[in-house]
Formats: structure tokens, sequence, C-alpha cells
């Protein structure tokens, strides 16, 4: 009996079972001999372990790219807004004119920055023409003769050698080819009575007239073709001729510029009509449509924003953040203002109005009567130095550029996902070493308690081997 207490304190029996037990009840699955799920327990508890400061760095990361998303549709929405500004604060907005003919056929007109309104009378009563010669009749293929036809226009003069078997078609070639041509197309038309070589300007007005000369020496054939192409005809260069209000001018085109200032006519044909110059109100009006549609959208962008619906108690990604307030409090604070010593002096005098809901409205006849009655109230009011486009731009800049206020909290932002990203990877990496450490005692757990197994099965069977003894020896 002193052997088998003996053993017993090692392992009691009792005890060797209790265990064997609680292990086999509570920890299923086989593990390398004693039922322990060791993958399952270790899962169990890095989970348990990495839960928390996962969940943490989960919430804040969905936290900051909602709060970007948020800052790069405000920055969307102020920089649309921002762009109509160049054409509202442009002077060349409202400087900018349209001209009509009272008869359309008579030609067009267009016009600069520098034009006048007013209504003139027009009178063309010539259109410039360019100046056109024909030869003699030759044969197709007789040659005319040789030597150096000279054709000049001003100072300026093209000398074309014509050789002994030389063709109207090849005279032509070497006058349209030439690299030193005045201003001349030449032309062989075939007719009825034979070839002739047509001469024409390829500009209009008395100063692009050119003449035709034959050189000392040359032939008879060619001389006489020069003397013929030299001879006036009834297709002569001339000018236009026209009067604005009874004052005469002329132009050596029948596009006339400089006649009236900032008004360029293009004629087509001769008559009297009325010419009207206005200012373009349709540009103007157009830039400031533009501007009321872009403002209207980022007034719904920071309405989406910064909402608040308290019956599915969702919040508005930027409900409450600095940089909105700011923006929002900034352009109020220049638009509900006024421009100091114009007289116009504000939006709503000028027919754009505030909606309930915070958006802009713009009565146009309101805005035609201003630009009708004081145009350069209503450029000063918003292109002058201290006019809304001009300011509004100026705050936008702030928050729009590329140092800006939206681009360094983004740039903020990005900084805390970076380093999110870094506190996750490291985490995950802690765990790692965490699961590897588990891995190691439960793994020695696990061979422990599959010896004591062993054990326990060992004493079990010895004892009931003794008690085998001890019965049967009775």
């Amino acid at each position: 009996m002193t052997s088998i207490s003996g053993v017993g304190t090692t392992t009691p029996p009792s005890s060797a079972a209790t265990t064997g037990s609680m292990g086999s009840g509570l920890l299923s699955s086989a593990g390398i001999g004693s039922g322990l799920n060791v993958s399952a327990i270790i899962t169990a508890l890095v989970n348990a372990q990495q839960a928390g400061p996962a969940q943490q760095i989960s919430y804040q990361t969905t936290q900051l790219q909602a709060q970007e998303a948020g800052l790069t549709a405000l920055g969307s929405a102020l920089s649309s807004l921002q762009g109509t500004l160049g054409t509202l604060g442009s002077n060349l907005t409202y400087t900018s004119f349209t001209a009509a003919l009272g008869d359309p056929t008579l030609g067009t007109a267009s016009t600069l920055p520098n034009a006048q309104p007013g209504t003139y009378n027009l009178v063309v009563s010539r259109l410039a023409t360019a100046q056109s010669r024909t030869s003699g009749a030759y044969a197709s293929s007789a040659a005319v003769g040789a030597g150096t036809l000279t054709v000049s226009i001003g100072g300026q003069s093209m000398n074309i050698t014509v050789s002994s078997t030389d063709t109207l078609s090849a005279i032509a070639s070497s006058i349209n080819q030439s690299s030193s041509n005045p201003g001349v197309q030449a032309t062989v038309i075939n007719g009825s009575s034979g070839s002739q070589l047509l001469l024409t300007s390829t500009k209009t007005g008395v100063a692009n007239a050119f003449t035709v000369s034959a050189g000392s020496g040359s032939s008879s054939g060619l001389s006489s073709l020069a003397t013929t192409l030299n001879t006036a005809g009834s297709n002569e260069a001339s000018d236009a001729s026209l009067s604005i209000n009874g004052i005469a001018a002329t132009s050596a085109s029948n596009s006339v510029s400089g006649v009236l200032n900032g008004v360029t006519l293009n004629l087509a044909k001769t008559g009297s009509t009325t010419l009207t110059v206005s200012q373009d109100t349709g540009t103007v009006t157009g830039a400031v449509n533009n501007f009321i549609s872009a403002y209207n959208s980022y007034i719904s962008t920071v309405g989406t924003l910064s909402s608040y619906d308290p019956n599915a108690k969702q919040a508005g990604v930027l409900l409450g953040d600095a940089t909105l307030m700011s923006v929002r409090r900034q352009i109020n604070g220049v638009l509900s203002g006024s421009v100091a010593g114009n007289s116009i002096g504000s939006l709503a005098a000028l027919g754009i109005t505030r909606n309930a809901d915070g958006t802009l409205a713009l009565n146009s006849s309101t805005l035609n009567s201003a630009l009708q009655s004081n145009p350069g109230a209503v450029q000063d009011l918003f292109a002058g130095t201290n006019g809304y486009a001009t300011r509004l731009n100026s705050m936008l800049n702030g928050f729009t550029a590329s140092n800006g206020v939206i681009a360094s909290r983004t740039a903020g932002i990005q900084s805390q996902l970076s380093n999110l990203s870094q506190e996750s990877a490291a985490l995950t990496a802690r765990m790692n070493v965490y699961a590897t450490q588990l891995r190691q005692q439960y793994t020695a757990l696990d061979t422990l308690m599959s010896s004591l197994n062993n054990t326990s099965s060992y004493l079990s069977s010895s004892l009931k081997a003794l008690e085998n003894t001890y019965t049967g020896g009775k």
C-alpha cells in the first residue's frame, strides 16, 4: 500500500481522473492528444485582444474618410462658384457690344470693346473691287515669245523669264508659282476665240492695282501681251465708298475698320440703312445667371453636408464643422453687404434677391433696366475694386487655393488616415506575435495534458489489477 500511496502523491488518481474529465467536457476537438482545440482557443483570445483597438481604428478611419469626402464636396462647390467670378468680375464682360444693320442684305457688323452705343445712318455708294485684266486670244499651243514679263503692285515687282517656247499656260504657272508674286492670280481661259490670260489682284482696292510691262529686248509677241494686260478695261480696282452720318470715307477693302471706332463693317452691296450699336446685355445677364446657378448649387451642397435628420438621427458629415461654418459666414458677409459709392449699391437693388431656403433668384427686368440706364454702375458693382465678384473671389481664394484652408484640412486628414493605417498594421503585427506565443503555450499545455491523461489511464489500469488481485485472494 505504501508504494501505491507514493505513486498517488505524484498524481492522485481522483485528481487525474477529474482533470481528464474537465478537459474532455470543456475542450472538445482533438489537440495533439489531450482533446484541446488549440486553434479555436488562440483565435478567440486574439480576437478578444484585438477587437477593441481594431474597432477604434475602424471607427476613426470611417469618420475621417467621411470628413475628407465632405471637404472635397465643399471644395468642389466653392471652386465652381469661384469659376463664374472670372467672367462676372471681368471688365470685358461689360464692354461687349452688338452692332446690326437695319437692312441685313447690305452686310454685317461686328464690334470691339471700344465701340460706342448709338444709331448711325450708313450709305454705301460703291464696293471695293479687285483689278482684273485680260490678254488677247492665242492658240492654246502657240508660243508667245521670249523675254521678261514684269508685274508690279506698289513697290513690289515680279520678273518672269519667258522662253521662246512658253505658251500662255506656262506663263500663268510661272506667275502663280513665283516666290516674289506681289499679289496677282493668273488663269488661262479657253474660249471660242482661243486662249486668253486673265490676271486678277488677290486684294481689292486702288492700292492693290497692278501694272504689266515687258523688259527691253523682249520679243514683239511678249511686248504685245504686256501692253494688252496693262491697258485699262472695265474691271479696274476701286475703293469702297461710304458715309456715316454724312461723313464720307473710303476703304481698300469691303471689310471696313477704323471709320467708326470699335466697329467693323463687312459690306455686301450698295445702298443705305441704319447701323445700331448697343451694349450686349446678354453677356452680362448670362454671367449673372451662371453665378446664381453656381451659388444655388453651393447652398444645396452645404445644406446636405450640415443637415440633421431627427427621425433617423442621421447627421451630415460636416455638421458643426468649423471650416464649413466659416465659409458660410464669410460668403454671406460679402453678398449681404453693399458696395460703397455705387449708385446701385446692393444685389437686391439690381434684382438679385435671396429666397427662404437661402438660394438666389434674379429679376431679369430689373437687371436689364439697370444695364440700359447705368451700365457703368453695374460694371462697378461686380468688377470694381470693391465689387461683389472681386471681393468674393479674393475671399474664396483663402479656401480653394492649393495652400488654402480646404487643402490644408484635407492634407491633415490624409496624414491621420496614414497614421491609422500604420496603427492597424502594427496591431496586426502585435497580434501575430501574440498568436505565436499562445500557440507555443497551448501546445505545451496540450502535450502536458496528454501526458497526464496517459498517466491517469495507467494508474486506473494498475488499480484495477490490484483490485482484481485482492478479490481473487479472498
